[in-house]
């Protein structure tokens, strides 16, 4: 009896420790056909490696945020295009992942395809990596637009988490196409309440935050 007794106090404690803080959801429940590739979830990001805080492929978002963007997709999709997410909500402790990667000088391993025209002692002083991000209040997120068809994203001019002035989002070395892409992300994000960060093409919060001073750190599992 004693055993069994343990294993449902266990089931409710393992239930109660994986639900979401309330306010939040994974955004799959609100637009199940959205496309997510967490970048930190895996080696393919700036650092090289799955980023702390990370365990799952699970895009979470405030409710807010998350119903503001269901209507960004029913937009793209009457012009047979998606959205594309790499990045979400994002605990604290990936942040100080990244703090501590940036202290470390001599990991430079992907150098080459994120960072390869700026030092890595000054990813502090160009603000590329801080003590805090508005991705830990859950309403910042990362993202592009994909063909409806093909899945294949819309040329932006640079890849996503590129470090450098070809990511600000009206820099003027790129093709008119994907000067029209990016705006075509931008007008349609800021329609439904997000604003942009002119340094990254791809990095969206939205307006109306519901918590803009608190910064998150529960797992994405």
């Amino acid at each position: 009896m004693k055993s069994k007794l343990f294993f449902i106090l266990f089931l409710v404690g393992f239930s109660c420790f994986s639900q979401l803080p309330e306010g939040f959801i994974s955004v799959e429940k609100v637009i199940p056909d959205i496309t997510v590739e967490l970048r930190y979830n895996t080696s393919n990001n700036f650092v090289g490696s799955p980023i702390d805080g990370y365990q799952a492929n699970k895009l979470i978002l405030t409710n807010e945020a998350a119903d503001a963007l269901k209507q960004v997709q029913e937009e793209l999709e009457n012009q047979n295009l998606c959205l594309k997410v790499y990045d979400g909500y994002r605990p604290q402790r990936a942040v100080n992942h990244f703090m501590r990667w940036a202290r470390n000088l001599n990991d430079t391993i992907n150098k080459k395809i994120f960072y390869p025209n700026v030092d890595k002692k000054n990813l502090f002083m160009e603000s590329y990596i801080a003590s805090r991000s508005g991705h830990s209040r859950g309403s910042t997120l990362d993202l592009t637009i994909i063909d409806g068809n093909t899945g294949e994203a819309l040329d932006m001019g640079s890849p996503y988490d590129f470090f450098g002035v070809e990511s600000w989002v009206y820099f003027d070395g790129i093709t008119l196409k994907q000067k029209e892409n990016r705006e075509l992300l931008q007008k349609v994000m800021l329609k439904y309440g997000f604003r942009n960060y002119p340094k990254e093409w791809w990095h969206f919060t939205l307006i109306q935050e519901p918590f803009p001073d608190t910064y998150f750190d529960f797992v994405i599992e």
